[in-house]
């Protein structure tokens, strides 16, 4: 299973993803990073976030509790998916990885046709990076009962 999962959740999804959610927000601190791609590789969270009028992340969280009941379970597995995707965006110059991480990137990735799955994806974007953007990292983690 873990074979068809990294397959599924591969570092070159990871990396298109990243970058579009880094050219949304500009900067982004290492910690706030590694709670994208357990977002959005969660195919029931993106439909959910496609079909319903979700705004505020808590209340995501309360209204769906199964989505998230494994979430910390998808944040470790997903973080050697994030860490080898923002290795080749800073190889790649794509990324500059100081206090925070910023996009170098000026790949125009919105509107490329990389499959039905990236698709929905970016479609979620805006409205993922604006639930996103009201808590602090420290919140995030609490709210999500991310447990290292």
């Amino acid at each position: 299973m873990k074979e068809i999962y990294y397959t599924y959740n591969n570092e070159a999804i990871a990396s298109c993803i990243l970058i579009l959610v880094l050219q949304k927000i500009k900067a982004i601190d290492t910690a706030r990073l590694f709670l994208i791609l357990p977002f959005l590789f969660d195919d029931r969270i993106v439909k959910q976030l496609q079909v319903n009028n979700i705004s505020d992340l808590e209340h995501f969280i309360s209204d769906k509790p199964r989505l998230f009941s494994a979430f910390n379970k998808r944040f470790l597995n997903l973080m050697p998916v994030t860490i080898n995707s923002l290795m080749l965006l800073k190889k790649s110059n794509q990324v500059n990885i100081e206090r925070e991480i910023t996009c170098n990137s000026k790949l125009k990735l919105e509107n490329s046709d990389f499959g039905e799955r990236f698709n929905k994806i970016t479609k979620v974007l805006p409205k993922f990076v604006s639930m996103l953007e009201e808590h602090s990292t420290t919140n995030l983690y609490h709210i999500l009962k991310i447990q290292l």
